[in-house]
């Protein structure tokens, strides 16, 4: 008899130790559910914000054209859990209605499509020139927005004070590789003879300066920070200015490129200074000036005198 009050007992402890141990758990997935429910879900089909919103350690649940993000934006990568909401320009409205959306986060270039959203709310938010000259502000502004939006100012805060200590390092770094590279001019191909230069109203400007550097330009920009050239306006360039030629370069036109007469004869990468940079969405927010200030420290610049 004895033994048997023993056994009752001890089965007794270990099912109170058992239903102690399952109470504490679900409190504990409670509070983790509460804490993630706590988080808000945004929506962007903007790349610029939901790059930057990424980099700040709070990623949107969906933004659009996914599976050609690394050819245009690179850095930083996005979680797998993204929803991709199809075109950025014409999300998939099926697709979004099923998403447990708090807010939109876009700019002008998207406010066609905040129908698809129904009732959810949509703010805009763009990282741009303000003048005819881009400045540091002009990206710290709209990442502090960002960081009201979603109801977290430090974690924006926090984010600025990184990014400028980031290109700072970048610019150190460049410094001990390339000291004499002082100017850059930055172009994108379109074809073997026509490009964009981007100028003093691009995002380069402002990465450039923090970098303590010089932004070459041949010309006024559009708003949308460049102004078209053909190769051979490059030869106005002086011997000083490495060219920066950013990515993506189809192998096409790559070749085309080096098969032109004009390119031989401006002499990159044997009399005068050129690098390729991996891409960096030139539409982008502070983000973006971190990926370019990290990709220019990277680069390998090859030909002229500066090097």
């Amino acid at each position: 008899m004895t033994i048997l009050k023993w056994f009752a007992l001890a089965l007794c402890l270990v099912l109170t130790a058992c239903n102690s141990q399952t109470s504490t758990q679900k409190t504990a997935t409670s509070e983790a559910e509460n804490s993630h429910s706590d988080r808000m879900n945004i929506v962007s089909p903007d790349w610029g914000n939901a790059a930057t919103l990424t980099a700040m350690g709070h990623a949107p649940i969906a933004t659009g054209d996914i599976r050609v993000w690394d050819r245009w934006v690179g850095s930083p990568k996005l979680p797998t859990s993204i929803t991709d909401l199809g075109i950025r320009y014409q999300p998939n409205a099926e697709l979004i209605a099923q998403l447990p959306v708090d807010m939109v986060i876009d700019n002008y270039f998207y406010e066609h499509a905040r129908n698809l959203y129904g009732d959810v709310p949509a703010e805009s938010v763009m990282s741009a020139a303000k003048g005819e000259t881009a400045t540091w502000a002009d990206y710290t502004e709209p990442t502090r927005e960002l960081g009201i939006l979603i109801d977290n100012p430090k974690m924006a805060e926090d984010y600025i004070v990184q990014s400028q200590k980031d290109i700072q390092l970048a610019s150190q770094q460049l410094q001990q590789r390339y000291p004499k590279a002082k100017k850059f001019a930055v172009v994108q191909f379109a074809d073997a003879n026509n490009m964009r230069m981007y100028v003093a109203n691009s995002l380069f400007q402002p990465a450039l300066e923090q970098m303590n550097r010089e932004l070459v330009v041949l010309g006024k920009g559009n708003n949308w920070g460049f102004v078209p050239i053909r190769m051979g306006d490059l030869a106005q360039l002086d011997d000083e200015t490495c060219l920066l030629i950013i990515d993506p370069l189809s192998p096409i036109t790559r070749a085309e490129i080096d098969d032109s007469l004009i390119w031989q004869r401006l002499g990159y990468g044997n009399t005068r200074c050129v690098g390729e940079l991996p891409p960096v969405w030139i539409y982008g927010g502070m983000s973006s000036l971190v990926s370019l200030a990290t990709n220019l420290s990277e680069v390998s610049l090859k030909g002229g005198d500066v090097l």
